[in-house]
Parts: structure tokens; sequence; C-alpha cells
């Protein structure tokens, strides 16, 4: 991102003030004045501590007030699908997250989730979120505790069925771990959501042979892209910072380690940009080339502000 100079910053300023004053979108930042467009559209904190690099990256794209207002109610959304390394989200983004979203004066804070208890004390996220100060909501798996959402205009589905408790909630923030999947190749931000709708739904996301066969891997990237249609995360916070390469979902696996975490609010191209951690092709992912002609989001990295802040 290029560092314009005092002259040149009035001089464009004065293009834009009395929108931004309408809007109301500019905030303070170091002490200058900045309005939205000036921000980056992903940021990635980069190192060691993943906790530290959550919050410079959401600090870097706005902070989180400019998601989450005083009073609301936060959900979250973490990956906890299996705790072997490199599978599941880290404890400390995690933790990160719910610390910021208090700080921004957040009723509440709450994981939602129809995963196993054993699952998120086994990835040590069940203490961390308590520890933060959050709420480990377990949804049971049962019928009446989802809701028919309609697919306006599905190809393979006409509605999806989404966790009751969800819509008692203010915020969503989705929060993956990026990694190898057994049949599209790729989990992040779009896929994620899968674990809001009822478990036997999902299901029927797979045909036979779902693994291998490319018609079948195409379906279960529609579905995914259509389950995306119903919901839009008001932030996407991923976790790249060690995942597996291979033998996903679940692992164990060969483990990558970027030590990156990523922050920003379009789903396709925080994906494809994940995608490009381990030397993956974004248009060679169905889901997320459908994502893109479906108009989730921009695809084409060359065409987004991006933000690298080494911890």
């Amino acid at each position: 991102m290029r560092k314009i100079g005092r002259r040149e910053f009035f001089k464009k300023s004065a293009g834009f003030g009395m929108a931004a004053a309408v809007s109301g979108s500019f905030f303070k930042q170091s002490g200058w004045v900045f309005s939205e467009e000036s921000l980056p559209d992903i940021c990635v904190g980069i190192g060691d501590d993943a906790h530290l690099s959550a919050k410079k990256a959401v600090e870097a794209i706005g902070g989180m007030k400019k998601f989450v207002t005083a009073g609301s109610k936060v959900a979250i959304l973490p990956n906890a699908q299996r705790w072997h390394p490199g599978t599941f989200t880290k404890p400390g983004i995690v933790q990160s997250v719910i610390e910021m979203c208090r700080q921004a004066g957040a009723e509440e804070v709450a994981c939602l989730s129809w995963l196993d208890q054993k699952n998120w004390e086994a990835t040590g996220l069940q203490s961390a979120i308590e520890e933060a100060g959050g709420k480990l909501i377990l949804i049971s798996r049962e019928e009446a505790n989802f809701k028919p959402v309609p697919v306006q205009s599905g190809k393979n589905l006409q509605e999806v069925m989404i966790m009751k408790e969800f819509y008692n909630y203010d915020v969503f923030i989705d929060m993956p771990i990026t990694k190898d999947h057994a049949g599209n190749k790729f989990t992040g931000t779009l896929k994620n959501l899968m674990g809001l709708n009822f478990p036997t739904n999902n299901r029927l996301f797979h045909k036979p042979d779902w693994t291998t066969d490319r018609n079948a891997i195409e379906f279960l990237d529609q579905c995914i892209v259509e389950l995306n249609t119903v919901i839009k995360p008001h932030l996407c916070i991923v976790d790249a910072t060690e995942f597996i390469i291979t033998n996903g979902p679940m692992g164990p696996g060969e483990i990558l380690t970027p030590k990156k975490v990523i922050a920003g609010t379009d789903r396709i191209a925080i994906d494809a940009y994940c995608c490009t951690l381990w030397g993956l092709k974004p248009a060679d992912i169905f889901m997320i080339q459908k994502g893109f002609d479906k108009g989730l989001g921009e695809i084409d990295l060359n065409k987004i502000k991006l933000k690298e802040i080494k911890i």
C-alpha cells in the first residue's frame, strides 16, 4: 500500500470529503483521518504469536469496533472437526477474537456448534473460549433445533437447515482453519459454514465417490456455494499458522507452517489467498470459482488491497 504525503492527502480528501461526512466512514488512525477506502481488503498477520497476529490483522482492517457494536451478541464459528495438529483453529486465535469483541462492547460472545464436546476439550478450544469470557453452546443433532431457510435460485438445494440459535445473534464471525479436504482439496471460509447446517443435510452434499468423481466434487462445491448465499459472515478470520496439506480434513497429515492469520470480509478473496499458500490455483477449486461466479467475492488477488504485517 502506497504512502501519501500530507499535501496529496488533502488534495484527494477534497474529492470525497462530503460523501465521507455523510456516511460517517471516517475514523482516526495514528493521528490522521482516513476513509474506509484506504483500508486493505485483507490483512495478514505473520509471526509465531497467533494471538497477536489475529489482533494486528483485525486492527489493520479497521478494528473490531467496525464490526461489533456495544451491546451486540456475537456468534463465532471456529473449526474443531478433529484434534490432530493442523486440523483445528488455534485456541490463541479464538481467545484473541473473543477479547477483541469484549473490548468492542459485545454483550455476549458464543461459539455455536453441533460437534461433540470431546472435540472442544481435546483441541483446548473449550477452555480457551471460557477463559476469554466466551460461551460454548453445543446444539444437539435434532431436526427441531434447526430452521429451514430457502435457497434462492438454488441449482442443487431448495433449502438449508440452519441452527435456530444462530438467529439470536447480531454479528457472525467465521473462523476456519484452511487445510486439505478429501473431496474438493481445499477448505476455508466457504466450507466452514457447513458447521451451522444440519448434519443430515450436510450428508446430502456428498454423492457416492465424492472424493474421486469430478461430478460429485463439483456437486459438493455447488452445495457449499448455495449455503453461502444464505449466510454472510460479517468478518472472517482464518488460521493459516499451521495446517495439513494431506489426509484432510481430519488428519493426521503433512503439515505446512506459514504462521499466518488472515482477516477480511471477502470470502472468495480470502480463500483464493489461502490457496496460494500451498501452491493451489483458486480457479481450480470449484467452490471458489463458483462462489466468484455467484458474486460472493473477488477471485483475482490483483484486484484487492492486501496487506501483510510481520509481528
